[in-house]
């Protein structure tokens, strides 16, 4: 397994759309187990494969505290949205030490492939449905401080390319 690097905001990769992936072979099985291993490393809870340079559909989350228990989502799409809202801070590996509140559906489904290439839905609340809702925009080519006002995101992109120049976050 590899470190990836992780791109940072405002990187104009980050707003590229990922495209579907045909098949669930070795290389999206290693990419998933890099992209784990980058979001263990960056003590992150999810991590699409935008973030790192790969433009296709495949998102790696882990939310448990004790951190033994990670989803792989190839092809993920949400099938159903709560009409109940919720609002949580959230923060971003691509946007370090920046967090604000954002409001998102408080539950969905979600079916993908899982990481053996076989379909499956699983329902979400909480961090979890967040996380979901957060790293589908990345494969959407968004980033959440797209949904602050622009004065904020300004600001964050001012900090964002004075600490990070080269818009790729050192491992």
């Amino acid at each position: 397994m590899a470190l990836l690097p992780i791109l940072v905001y405002p990187d104009p990769r980050l707003h590229t759309v990922a495209r579907p992936i045909a098949q669930v072979d070795d290389r999206i099985r290693r990419l998933a187990d890099d992209m784990l291993e980058t979001m263990y490393d960056a003590d992150g809870v999810g991590l699409a494969a935008t973030q790192v340079d790969v433009h296709e559909r495949l998102i790696v989350i882990d939310t448990s505290s004790e951190r033994q228990a990670p989803r792989v989502l190839v092809n993920p799409e949400i099938v159903w949205r709560s009409e109940a809202l919720s609002t949580a801070e959230e923060g971003c590996l691509s946007v370090p030490q920046i967090y604000d509140k954002v409001e998102r559906a408080a539950q969905v489904r979600v079916r993908a492939l899982g990481r053996d290439g076989h379909p499956y839905e699983f329902d979400a609340d909480g961090l979890l449905a967040v996380c979901v809702q957060h790293e589908m925009d990345h494969l959407m080519g968004k980033v959440f401080v797209e949904y602050l006002s622009a004065f904020k995101r300004d600001r964050i992109k001012s900090k964002m390319k004075k600490r990070y120049p080269e818009s790729v976050r050192a491992r």
